[in-house]
């Protein structure tokens, strides 16, 4: 157990810091290669932001934890909208002037709606999990073609001066492009040993584990990223983060499991308990964040304080059911 509690914190630890290299790298890159910011910002950083649970996910399937795939991905949605967003709102409250970001709202929301889709007949096929990653390319070519066409939109000026502060040489780039991934997956392989082996000694399912302990760690960098942008005013950077995050591990991290390791049976809960977390969660996000009848969208302290609360009563419940099972 003790030995399992010291493979999940440092795979944290080097799953965040592994993360933060890679988008670098890869942003660095990009940006080496001649490619607008705003095409770099929205599928270059988007994409690093999801790494840590595409690569968790894939690993757990690999290693016949679905549950732990499936709670990874809700558990960070879950983290993202409620804890991330919700926290960071009631220290600086947030506004969306992006039109691109307006549009992914809607998206993120059918979205949510498709996957439980595939859920409701209690199991998820390859099929379902390959119409799943062909719904993912099809975002990243959407969001390339947003980036194109979104020239002068908010969201470009926020992205220019964010890679302005993490430029870097084209040969450190590279490097940190390949150091970063390997360091993600060998964190990754740390935190989901250590995921398996701990939910086996207290008895409960990789789903909780994967929606608590794995959600919350692979989460990390989008909350690194979301506070750091907010705190220099780059509201649309902190809002967009979350929602391409979102959009990635519904299509991406839950695709990837299920094509490795199809499952017949899906936990109940999934659907009873937390993809209604989700679903209300994202709901609140879109009302929130688009904006009606004239008003701009934004998340403001009270709004912030609701999704925070609603993250904490969600994960207090999970904790008391870890901590009944173990007793």
């Amino acid at each position: 157990m003790i030995l399992a509690l010291l493979a999940i914190l440092a795979g944290f630890v080097l799953l965040m810091w592994s993360a933060d290299r890679f988008v670098d790298g890869a942003a660095a890159t990009a940006k080496h290669a001649g490619m607008p910011s705003l095409l770099i910002g929205i599928v270059i950083v988007g994409f690093g932001t999801s790494a840590p649970e595409m690569v968790v996910s894939a690993l757990a399937a690999l290693d016949g934890s679905p549950g732990l795939a499936l709670g990874n991905a809700y558990g960070s949605n879950i983290a993202n909208t409620g804890l991330i967003l919700g926290a960071t709102a009631m220290v600086i409250p947030l506004s969306v002037n992006s039109k691109i970001i307006r549009k992914e709202l809607p998206l993120l929301l059918v979205i949510t709606c498709i996957t439980a889709a595939f859920f409701w007949n209690g199991g998820l096929s390859r099929t379902e999990s390959v119409i799943l990653l062909a719904g993912f390319f099809s975002l990243i070519g959407w969001s390339v073609f947003s980036a194109l066409r979104g020239k002068g939109d908010a969201i470009e000026g926020e992205y220019d001066s964010e890679l302005a502060e993490h430029d870097m040489p084209l040969g450190k780039a590279l490097f940190w492009v390949v150091a970063g991934l390997i360091l993600l997956i060998v964190s990754s392989r740390m935190l989901v040993w250590g995921a398996v082996t701990i939910a086996q000694q207290l008895g409960v399912s990789d789903l909780i584990i994967g929606l608590t302990i794995v959600a919350l760690g692979t989460s990390l960098p989008e909350l690194a990223a979301t506070v750091a942008a907010a705190r220099k005013g780059e509201h649309d950077i902190a809002i967009g983060n979350v929602v391409g995050s979102n959009m990635f591990n519904l299509l991406a991290v839950v695709g990837i499991a299920g094509a490795i390791a199809p499952m017949p049976i899906v936990p109940p809960e999934l659907i009873t308990r937390d993809w209604p977390m989700v679903m209300g969660l994202t709901i609140a996000l879109f009302i929130f964040g688009y904006g009606f009848r004239g008003r701009q969208g934004r998340i403001n302290r009270f709004e912030g304080a609701a999704l925070l609360l609603a993250y904490v009563v969600y994960t207090g419940y999970l904790i008391y059911q870890i901590t009944s099972k173990a007793l």
